[in-house]
């Protein structure tokens, strides 16, 4: 943890990468609101929780922030597209909407990077922790594959499409079965969460919608199953 204001502002200028920042619901004055400025520029989510959750970490005087280290390291999505490119590899990229259960976000790196996916995008709120227990259900790959945290998933798509890539929405009332679709050119596909699917205007915005056939009439599969199925569908066409 990084303990205290001036702390929190010495890490995120020195470039330490934070999970998140705690920020006491009371808390005011100019450190405070250069906290925040802070977190929006790099793209660190901030909760802001009553001032007995800052207690319950068992320390004193953090006067109202407390930031925790991130386990997993962020990257920039534009930086990993042009190292990808310039390697002379096709892009594979997944993002992910909406997924909170750390155990689905583990087994969805596992996969992700066994099927050489070059990195997982995130949005920095709605998402689950990548904390260690993220990192032992992934069986380490978390470490390993490149997560890139951006403030808008929107803006994430309009970066892809602004390098040539082709962007694929998994939605289980799309018109298209999954191999029927091209995933041999430079690609990112959308999961969303289980219960509410993909944020409606993000899903506006995909290329293609594209849904795994079931022969069994049930609600939906789980979402790191369903990833699973589609990355091995990429790979499968890739080789």
């Amino acid at each position: 943890m990084v303990i205290g204001r001036n702390a929190v502002i010495e890490a995120i200028r020195s470039g330490r990468q934070l999970d998140r920042i705690y920020l006491d619901t009371k808390a005011l004055g100019q450190d405070i609101n250069e906290i925040k400025g802070l977190a929006t520029q790099h793209h660190i989510p901030v909760n802001y929780v009553p001032v007995a959750k800052l207690d319950g970490f068992n320390i004193s005087d953090h006067e109202g922030c407390v930031a925790l280290i991130a386990k997993v390291q962020y990257h920039d999505l534009q930086e990993i597209i042009s190292f990808t490119v310039e390697k002379g590899e096709t892009p594979l990229f997944l993002i992910l909407d909406g997924i909170t259960d750390i155990r689905n976000i583990g087994g969805i790196a596992r996969t992700s990077f066994c099927c050489g996916v070059h990195a997982i995008i995130i949005p920095d709120k709605g998402v689950g922790a990548l904390n260690e227990d993220a990192i032992l259900t992934s069986a380490g790959a978390l470490e390993k594959i490149p997560v890139c945290r951006v403030n808008s998933l929107m803006k994430a798509v309009d970066e892809l499409h602004m390098n040539g890539i082709k962007v694929f929405a998994s939605e289980m009332k799309a018109a298209k079965n999954l191999y029927d679709c091209d995933f041999k050119e430079p690609c990112a596909i959308v999961m969303g969460s289980e219960e509410k699917g993909i944020y409606p205007a993000l899903l506006k915005i995909c290329d293609e919608k594209i849904k795994i056939p079931m022969k069994g009439d049930f609600e939906s599969l789980n979402v790191s199953v369903a990833t699973g199925m589609i990355l091995y569908e990429v790979m499968k066409q890739r080789s």
